[in-house]
């Protein structure tokens, strides 16, 4: 476990990333970053000039608002600091062909940062560009079973003022996550009480929405994806679990392999295609329960990999 005086100096050392996004000026010679579809793995220079640079074209008052800022080191002895937020500002020119709408936009991100002597070595992201689509009204994907929404900061308040000893609240994750593999002494839902609030909010990505409590879990995300994926398995042996005080951050790249066995997630049909999956997760644990979980998917890869290609459904949408 790291301890408080290295946590607070990896803190300062990315305080000008949590302001601006830009890594440059912290990283390590050779650091990749991995970042959703269509961008892919780039390295630094390419990160800031093609995905950075794409973003401030379109939004020239582009504003970055982190809402959870944590870091931890894992189980392997590395040291992650875990950013959750938005990109913000007015849309004013088109990005990756989303028409601008001369409004206000937001798009979630969550960005997950490897430090090592004092540098970023690796950097993976998730940035939830379906949310781009839907707020410029071209949405080609299936209508979201959950409520889609600008997903709020920690019901706490306190997402930037996390410290302490994240010990027990990485136990709880780490234990709902062995159980929710394949644990056979309960149902799901069982599974679930053990571990989460009965009153939990569950905050997916665009094209999934977000979910409250255990039932709407397991109504708008759960079910329907095990129905589809049941040899769904988690990578756990090769991501990155780590805590600070109350919260929880895992990432992977991937972080889950998975067999389209079955029908009805994301409306999509079972066509037996094997698939790896991109997820980055915050949590917030509360009185020994999991009280909140901030979950981004790359669903343009996933799309990707069944051979759809979302940007181009959406552009088919424009006149």
């Amino acid at each position: 476990m790291a301890d408080a005086r290295s946590i607070h100096s990896v803190k300062a050392l990315l305080e000008g990333v949590r302001r601006s996004g830009h890594v440059s000026g912290v990283a390590a010679p050779g650091c990749v970053v991995y970042l959703a579809h269509p961008f892919e793995t780039l390295d630094v220079a390419d990160y800031e000039a093609k995905a950075l640079g794409a973003l401030g074209a379109a939004i020239p008052d582009l504003e970055r608002r982190v809402t959870i800022e944590m870091a931890g080191m894992d189980a392997q002895g590395q040291l992650w600091v875990g950013h959750c937020g938005y990109w913000c500002g007015r849309f004013e020119a088109a990005f990756l062909g989303i028409p601008p709408t001369g409004r206000m936009v937001a798009m979630r991100f969550h960005e997950f940062f490897r430090v090592e002597a004092g540098r970023v070595v690796e950097m993976q992201a998730l940035w939830d560009i379906p949310e781009v689509m839907m707020q410029a009204g071209v949405w080609p994907l299936s209508p979201s079973l959950g409520r889609e929404w600008q997903v709020p900061g920690p019901a706490t308040q306190d997402g930037l003022r996390v410290s302490g000893d994240g010990t027990a609240a990485r136990q709880v994750v780490g234990d709902m996550l062995a159980a929710l593999g394949h644990d056979p002494s309960g149902t799901p839902a069982e599974v679930l009480a053990r571990y989460w609030w009965t009153d939990c909010s569950w905050y997916g990505p665009s094209g999934i929405g977000t979910a409250r409590g255990i039932e709407g879990f397991r109504a708008h995300h759960q079910a329907p994806f095990l129905t589809a994926m049941p040899d769904r398995r988690a990578l756990m042996d090769r991501g990155h679990l780590f805590a600070e005080g109350d919260y929880v951050g895992f990432t992977a790249w991937p972080g889950m392999r998975v067999t389209l066995t079955g029908g009805g997630w994301l409306g999509l049909p079972a066509t037996g295609a094997r698939l790896d999956m991109r997820s980055l997760d915050f949590w917030r644990v509360e009185g020994g329960k999991i009280a909140e979980n901030w979950v981004l998917v790359d669903l343009l890869h996933v799309y990707q990999q069944l051979g759809v290609d979302v940007l181009a459904r959406m552009r088919a949408l424009l006149p």
